[in-house]
């Protein structure tokens, strides 16, 4: 993301201007970034019914060196702020992962993070409104991809009182990371198991009253990426399914793991350079939709050798449903899948420096896992402004 920076010299707050923003950056104390991203998204064939929706994100984001603005030694802060309006094209396609990974169910203005992060050589603590997906289940090879899935596995985005500390409502967090000369890094978060930030109507929950997410990942990462996480919720959650001879759902442990691959194929500073990922994860199936599910694929970046900034990307991820929530589905009625199989296709490239058009194509078998509802065919159009 281009960054306009505005260079604030020491603790004085004397301020520099746009002009020669990238050899001011590294010494800058504060650098603001905007982004505004539109799409368009619909079904054209299959699902409940054919036709386009608007829905856009707006993105304005912070980050301070505080040993350069107040002069606290290795510190730096994050700030984002996130307003997103529009409709929600999966009202039509009835997925159960989604198909734009910018919809939301609530259209709002939200402190989407706000942390502060200390750091001591190759060793950070995070602390403050953070974003799970920002370092945990995440690879650079699927960022292109617009479905949901692709971000983070489904049978952890689906987890939680009202879902994890990922977009739009992050949790107040505390985040420690290391690494070592091997490559080798380790991380481990706990999080706010009920997420909320300024913006959403309960505001910031500071009681920690539906217990935490604690979260570990470890691995290799470098030119390649392999890396494994285990997460586990602090208190027992509802069972999907079961109830006890009062007729309560019975509590059960919510924990799961999941694995991360991410390998180049040739030379990455290259024409054409490519790069395959795939991931998988499991729940414990009890708690969640999803009993586990996985996304593989390929980013092939600089496709044409005089287009720098194009950029083309294949994904296939697999939904799996948990027996509990199936079978409450074929109790009303419906006729039932063991999962959700989606394919995507997309395309990107800059005419621009600030401007990002993205064509994208998706294909939904067996939508919500449902066998009454037909194959689809989504597609969209991005439009990205980066300042």
């Amino acid at each position: 993301m281009r960054k306009l920076t505005l260079a604030l010299l020491g603790a004085s707050g004397a301020i520099g201007g746009v002009a020669g923003a990238e050899e001011a950056a590294p010494g800058a104390a504060v650098e603001l970034s905007l982004s505004y991203t539109a799409d368009v998204m619909g079904v054209v064939d299959g699902g409940l019914s054919q036709r386009g929706r608007f829905l856009d994100n707006l993105d304005l984001i912070a980050d301070v060196d505080l040993e350069r603005l107040v002069e606290w030694r290795g510190a730096s802060a994050h700030i984002d702020v996130l307003n997103n309006s529009g409709g929600m094209p999966n009202d039509d396609a009835a997925t159960l992962q989604g198909v734009d990974n910018i919809e939301v169910s609530s259209q709002r203005l939200r402190l989407f993070e706000a942390w502060i992060e200390q750091t001591w050589g190759a060793s950070s603590l995070r602390y403050g409104l953070y974003d799970l997906n920002s370092e945990f289940y995440a690879n650079d090879a699927a960022g292109l991809l617009i479905a949901p899935a692709f971000g983070i596995g489904s049978e952890i985005a689906a987890t939680g009182p009202n879902g994890p500390s990922i977009f739009p409502s992050t949790a107040l967090a505390a985040r420690f990371h290391t690494t070592f000369d091997t490559g080798v890094f380790m991380r481990a978060a706990v999080l706010n198991a009920h997420a909320g930030v300024v913006g959403d109507p309960d505001g910031v929950d500071t009681t920690f009253d539906e217990g935490a997410l604690l979260i570990g990942e470890g691995g290799i990462e470098g030119d390649r990426k392999l890396a494994f996480g285990l997460w586990r919720y602090t208190r027992s959650q509802d069972d999907i399914r079961d109830l006890d001879g009062f007729g309560n759902p019975v509590r059960r442990d919510a924990q799961g793991a999941y694995v991360v691959f991410e390998q180049p194929l040739n030379d990455a500073d290259g024409t054409r350079a490519a790069t395959a990922f795939l991931r998988a994860g499991a729940s414990d199936g009890e708690t969640t939709p999803f009993a586990g599910g996985w996304q593989a694929g390929v980013l092939i970046q600089r496709v044409f050798e005089a287009r720098p900034d194009s950029a083309f990307s294949f994904g296939v991820n697999q939904g799996l449903l948990s027996d509990g929530y199936r079978h409450n589905l074929i109790d009303l009625g419906a006729s039932m899948a063991s999962s959700e199989i989606q394919i995507e296709a997309t395309y990107s490239d800059k005419p621009l420096p600030f401007l990002t058009i993205q064509p994208d194509l998706q294909w939904v078998r067996r939508p919500g896992g449902d066998r009454g509802i037909e194959d689809e065919i989504v597609a969209g159009l991005r439009v990205s402004v980066e300042l």
